[in-house]
């Protein structure tokens, strides 16, 4: 799934995740990283109990809802709901975990897999090369031969 959304914002609410600011989810995030970050998230200060109508947008957890979440309709009543009141900041949040837990819990297994086994991804690297510069060679060939350049050995 490719999200719409042209960039997103850090969990802090500043203007752009960056792992130098400390405000962005790796995608190595273990289960507590995840966690942690979400519940940091910058959502609207005024909603101070789930009874206030709150605003959604710069809300930095419905800007990855609807990022990450692919069931549009509860989205969208989750929206609702936040912005007439009676839905806590919490509830929206967990949803949102459950989405990414989801969503990088498979990119995480993959790496420790390949983290465990360096010969397969140097050995794949390697083959990548090869089939790499093999296409170079020929795509090179092909242009000196339509150039009507020859090379001598």
């Amino acid at each position: 799934m490719i999200p719409k959304i042209g960039r997103l914002p850090g969990v802090d609410g500043n203007a752009k995740m960056s792992k130098s600011q400390g405000n962005a989810i790796p995608l190595s995030a273990s289960s507590d990283d995840i966690r942690q970050a979400v519940r940091r998230m910058y959502t609207d200060p005024d909603h101070l109990r789930a009874t206030d109508p709150g605003k959604v947008e710069g809300n930095v957890v419905f800007t990855y809802l609807d990022a990450f979440a692919e069931e549009r309709g509860f989205v969208e009543e989750l929206k609702a709901r936040y912005q007439r009141g009676g839905l806590g900041d919490m509830a929206v949040k967990r949803h949102l975990e459950d989405i990414l837990q989801a969503l990088l819990a498979p990119i995480r297994e993959r790496r420790a897999r390949y983290a465990s086994d360096p010969g397969y991804v140097l050995d794949v690297l390697q083959r990548g090369t090869l089939r790499a510069k093999e296409r170079t060679e020929a795509t090179l060939a092909e242009v000196r031969a339509a150039l009507g350049l020859f090379t001598f050995t």
